[in-house]
């Protein structure tokens, strides 16, 4: 079954990768696409599997930032993620990961190979090597990132997961190949 050109390989990717629209104001740094890591996506011919954005679809694009108020990136960054750590936002971003697995073990039961996962880092929600926590950076993974890393640990899925910055593009190109030649197949 599916022995056609596809290459069988999938990784799955931040929502904002693909999408910088989708960011909180102030962060976008490329109009669509993180470009340097799409190009290196696509040339390797790797299925790209867009996560979806937690934030997003708990406070929508706005964040629900209220109007009128001075803010700031670490501002909302801190906002956004004490509103992630809710008990709504997280019942969310354990059934976007619950949808998201089920698509991963599809692919694995037909042969596909899981690549890795790539994330944001920095992100309250899909920080891989460090998410925002109070008004800082720090060490660790986002609320989401942190849910499908044990939901996957839990049901024997491994792979490889790497975070970048869209604002340091030579790092992020060494982060993705450096995932790409060092998968777990």
């Amino acid at each position: 079954m599916f022995d056609d050109r596809r290459s069988k390989k999938v990784l799955l990717i931040a929502h904002c990768i693909l999408n910088q629209n989708a960011k909180i104001d102030c962060c976008a740094h490329y109009p669509g696409a993180i470009k340097e890591v799409t190009q290196i996506l696509i040339d390797a011919d790797v299925g790209i599997l867009q996560m979806p954005c937690p934030e997003l679809l708990c406070l929508g694009l706005d964040r629900q930032v209220e109007t009128g108020i001075h803010t700031t990136v670490e501002s909302e960054d801190s906002r956004v993620a004490r509103r992630m750590a809710e008990d709504q936002a997280k019942a969310l971003c354990r059934k976007l990961v619950s949808d998201l697995v089920y698509q991963v073990e599809e692919y694995q039961r037909n042969g596909f190979q899981l690549v890795g996962v790539v994330g944001i880092n920095g992100s309250p929600t899909c920080g891989v090597e460090t998410t925002w926590s109070n008004n800082q950076e720090e060490q660790g993974s986002g609320v989401f990132i942190k849910m499908l890393n044990e939901e996957c640990r839990m049901r024997n899925i491994s792979f490889l997961m790497r975070g970048i910055k869209a604002y340091e593009p030579e790092q992020a190109i060494v982060v993705v190949v450096d995932l790409l030649e060092n998968a777990i197949y």
